[in-house]
């Protein structure tokens, strides 16, 4: 049977975030919502998804995100995106991003990064990642990005491992200087904002991350804006479409069906 297409979705593999004062934060990992909603969604219009990361490990969801609150308050809907999510055999063993490049990007309509802050771990600065992300820039193919996901934009830079470091370091300076020629430098785009991050770091991490998202992107060269902590927000800019938190997750997969369905009319 004939898919609509295949859609690309980087998660992450990584299980500690790094915090300040040598803090981990070791519950970092996916949140349920901004994959299950966007991927169920796709997965109704026919399109067939693959899930890779890293490492090839089976990645781990962030207990907080497994409440109702980002279901609409609703206790039942929350359970029925749990049994859908425990469903998805991709999600529970990835392919691993190099194996997915070696078989050829082509194939792929979109790529989609749901957040968490398990991107904050790996995905932010692998070089894997970054083929992957150069690859759908330089075919015009639509980039979906949600919440802290667009943090692995960053992995296009051409030294996304000196830039995160100088960031980590609090080099602001240095950290700008290792940005040139990054592929999205003037993007209008969104992400999770240093005002919601500072609302969870004492409830969910229980320490303060290295740099802040919205920062981070900003001084990489991205055309940033936010709105008020908590409110649905999207951007699109050519191929690019991010959203700021997790209530987000069903506008940003709109957005990415638009995109897909403007494309095949094109190419028709």
């Amino acid at each position: 049977m004939a898919t609509a297409g295949k859609i690309l979705a980087l998660i992450s593999s990584g299980r500690g975030l790094p915090l300040k004062d040598g803090k981990i934060y070791t519950g970092a990992g996916y949140y349920l919502n901004e994959v299950t909603v966007p991927v169920r969604a796709l997965m109704k219009e026919g399109y067939e998804i693959t899930f890779a990361n890293p490492t090839g490990n089976t990645p781990q969801v962030d207990v907080h995100s497994e409440v109702a609150d980002f279901f609409g308050g609703d206790a039942a809907k929350l359970e029925d995106y749990m049994l859908f999510r425990d469903g998805l055999l991709g999600l529970r063993d990835p392919v691993r991003i190099k194996d997915v490049i070696a078989l050829g990007l082509d194939q792929f309509d979109a790529v989609f990064v749901p957040g968490g802050h398990g991107p904050m771990i790996d995905l932010l600065d692998d070089p894997d990642a970054g083929i992957v992300l150069r690859h759908f820039h330089e075919t015009s193919k639509p980039t979906a990005v949600l919440c802290h996901g667009p943090i692995s934009l960053l992995s296009a830079l051409p030294n996304s491992r000196e830039f995160v470091a100088a960031l980590a370091a609090g080099d602001e300076a240095g950290a700008h200087a290792k940005a040139a020629g990054w592929i999205y430098a003037g993007y209008k785009m969104t992400i999770f904002s240093t005002a919601e991050e500072q609302q969870r770091e004492p409830l969910e991490i229980d320490g303060k991350v290295l740099f802040y998202p919205d920062f981070a992107l900003s001084t990489a060269g991205g055309d940033v804006s936010v709105l008020p902590p908590w409110k649905s927000y999207v951007l699109q800019d050519r191929e690019l479409i991010s959203g700021q938190n997790p209530f987000s997750d069903e506008a940003v997969v709109k957005l990415l069906l638009s995109a897909l369905g403007a494309r095949k009319k094109r190419a028709a």
